[in-house]
């Protein structure tokens, strides 16, 4: 029973959670659904920290596509083998995991260390960077080091079709019983995370922020000097 509701309950729950939170944010608290800038509060640590975050998180999004969404038949249909793939995702998702958890940290350690920063930062803030930085911490450990145990576990072979199951409506949830525990507290974790998101500043994610990385930073000017300089 126990299995039903961690491997179908569960997830449904913080997907319908989701689905409605955000639906009911864009429609009755539209001008929250932006994430407002603290670049005012402090420039030099949010330049490094977020342009770490945000590549690392786009990279780990597309790698978890890779490996969760698209079946393991593509592969061997375009001709990609096992050890090619396992390459790919141990080293490009090690990098995107590293700048990731790096990019967090930066973040986290500046909303603690300067006060206007601290001060405007509320508890769906901190818990935002928080969850994040355990996720993906547990992720890049399993990248990192979880194809170099003595019982390495391919995660195509379980988490993917029970991941694309439950779209289909037909959980196989018979599949998430035996997988190893770490990629079960990462899963989990996951989803509960995708349900806080329409109560916190990362529901900006679903307004496609592809330009992000590689946009101008915001420029503020003292209201002051701009009336002397009119004047």
């Amino acid at each position: 029973m126990s299995e039903i509701f961690w491997w179908v309950i569960f997830p449904y729950a913080c997907l319908i959670i989701m689905v409605f939170g955000l639906l009911y944010r864009f429609a009755f608290r539209q001008l929250t659904w932006a994430a407002p800038s603290t670049e005012f509060f402090e420039k030099k640590w949010l330049r490094l920290g977020s342009p770490l975050f945000h590549w690392g998180v786009i990279f780990a999004f597309f790698g978890h596509v890779m490996g969760i969404v698209i079946p393991m038949e593509f592969y061997e249909a375009i001709g990609v083998s096992d050890h090619l793939y396992h390459m790919g995702a141990v080293y490009g998702g090690s990098l995107a995991g590293i700048a990731m958890v790096a990019g967090l940290i930066i973040l986290l350690i500046r909303k603690m260390v300067f006060n206007p920063v601290r001060v405007h930062a509320t508890f769906a803030d901190f818990y935002s960077v928080i969850a994040l930085l355990i996720i993906a911490a547990i992720g890049t450990f399993i990248t990192l080091f979880g194809n170099y145990t003595p019982s390495e576990f391919d995660y195509r072979t379980a988490i993917g079709p029970w991941f694309r199951s439950l779209f289909v409506l037909n959980p196989q949830y018979q599949l998430m019983t035996n997988i190893p525990f770490i990629f079960k507290l990462h899963t989990l974790l996951g989803f509960g995370l995708f349900a806080s998101i329409p109560f916190t500043r990362l529901v900006h994610f679903y307004s496609i922020p592809v330009a992000y990385p590689t946009r101008a930073p915001q420029q503020y000017r003292s209201r002051a000097q701009y009336k002397k300089k009119s004047s």
